[in-house]
This record gives C-alpha cells, sequence and structure tokens, in this order.
C-alpha cells in the first residue's frame, strides 16, 4: 500500500488493492459511467461512503404521508408557506 499525498486534506488518502469478480467489474463500469462518475475510483469510494453513512430510509409510513400530502397539494387542499405569509403579512 502506499499513501497519496496529493489527498483531501483530511491526511490524505491510501491506495488499496481489491479484487472483484470481472462481472462485478462489468457491473461497477457500466454503472459509474451512467451515474456521470469520473472514474471508477470515485464510484467505489461514494459506495463505501454510503456503506459506513448509509442514506436514511423512509419508513412505509412516512411514505404513505408524503403520497397524501402530495395529493392535497395538487388538489389544491394546502397552501404554500410563502402563500400563507403573503396573505398575512408575515415574514
Amino acid at each position: 500500500m502506499s499513501t497519496d499525498t496529493n489527498g483531501p486534506s483530511d491526511g490524505g488518502t491510501e491506495k488499496i488493492d481489491v479484487r472483484v469478480p470481472v462481472t462485478l467489474l462489468e457491473e461497477i463500469d457500466e454503472e459509474y459511467e451512467r451515474r456521470g462518475y469520473t472514474s471508477r475510483s470515485e464510484a467505489i469510494r461514494d459506495a463505501l461512503r454510503d456503506w459506513i453513512n448509509p442514506p436514511v430510509q423512509l419508513s412505509d409510513e412516512t411514505l404513505e404521508d408524503l403520497a397524501v400530502s402530495r395529493e392535497q397539494r395538487e388538489s389544491g387542499e394546502t397552501r404554500s408557506l410563502e402563500d400563507v405569509k403573503d396573505k398575512y403579512d408575515v415574514e
């Protein structure tokens, strides 16, 4: 392993060797390009960050509440905060 001194200010980066099956590497190559990453390394670093700090998963109940809220907004049952501020002349 070698330390890359051109890395971020938090101590640099360290190169590691990882072996993956060829089919997985092909999928990684397709996916990182599809998602707009500039390199395998960038995509894999991002995946590792998600592994360490997984994205928040919303519960089914929360997703249902959001769907109801969206329907209410689309049917005109609710008003935006800006509309309410304007109506009551508040900031």
